[in-house]
């Protein structure tokens, strides 16, 4: 098994290169009183918000905005408090490793369920989705105790795109509603329902790819 501190990342997603010196310019320039454990507890701070604000929007959709700055938050504190940890070279890598995914998989709860309980999208896609993206993770940190390789993205995409996707389509839905499509076999449903949908497959598909993938290359190692 890997020693997790000589885990290897690998974040090859399509706003890296946008994220990467931006967390870096903002570590270099937090005060001495913000540390590591105040910016995780700032991300389930800003996860609860997500929640809420999602179940709030049956009374009005203006929550949809309270929703974009919870994701604008959760991604300051759940981006930052690691690189804000290296730069400032106190890493506690199994403490870090094990806090900061077990926080992960609460925000990923609440924010999808959240969207579930929400008038736009039912809960039971919702629940498909969340399932999707809870066995990408399982992959991700298997694979990171086997090989010590820890890859947070697939297909360009990780965690920060799927924040800003979702805030995306929160804006469109303020600004243009939650308009009803036919799909066959389902039949009437919403465009966010779609959105889902396409979500919850995409990411078991990306899991049995990259599952499969990571099986077969083991297999030949003889490993």
């Amino acid at each position: 098994m890997a020693d997790i501190k000589q885990h290897k990342r690998v974040n090859d997603m399509l706003l890296g290169p946008l994220e990467r010196p931006a967390l870096r310019w903002l570590a270099g320039r937090m005060p001495a009183w913000v540390t590591p454990d105040l910016l995780t507890g700032i991300g389930v701070v800003a996860s609860l918000m997500i929640f809420i604000g999602y179940w709030l929007t049956n009374a009005s959709p203006w929550w949809l905005w309270f929703v974009n700055l919870g994701f604008a938050l959760n991604w300051f504190g759940d981006s930052l408090d690691g690189t804000l940890a290296r730069f400032r070279k106190i890493e506690r890598p199994k403490f870090g490793f094990y806090i900061d995914h077990t926080v992960d998989a609460v925000a990923e709860f609440l924010t999808i369920i959240g969207i579930g309980l929400s008038p736009y999208m039912r809960l039971d896609i919702a629940a498909f989705a969340l399932i999707g993206y809870m066995l990408l993770s399982v992959h991700v940190y298997v694979r990171t105790a086997v090989d010590g390789v820890f890859k947070i993205s697939y297909g360009k995409m990780g965690p920060t795109e799927l924040r800003a996707i979702i805030m995306l389509v929160n804006a469109a839905i303020f600004f243009f509603g939650n308009p009803k499509v036919t799909v066959p076999v389902i039949g009437a449903t919403t465009a966010f329902d779609v959105v889902g949908a396409l979500l919850a497959a995409a990411l078991m598909i990306a899991f049995l790819a990259a599952s499969t993938k990571f099986a077969m290359e083991l297999a030949k190692e003889g490993t």
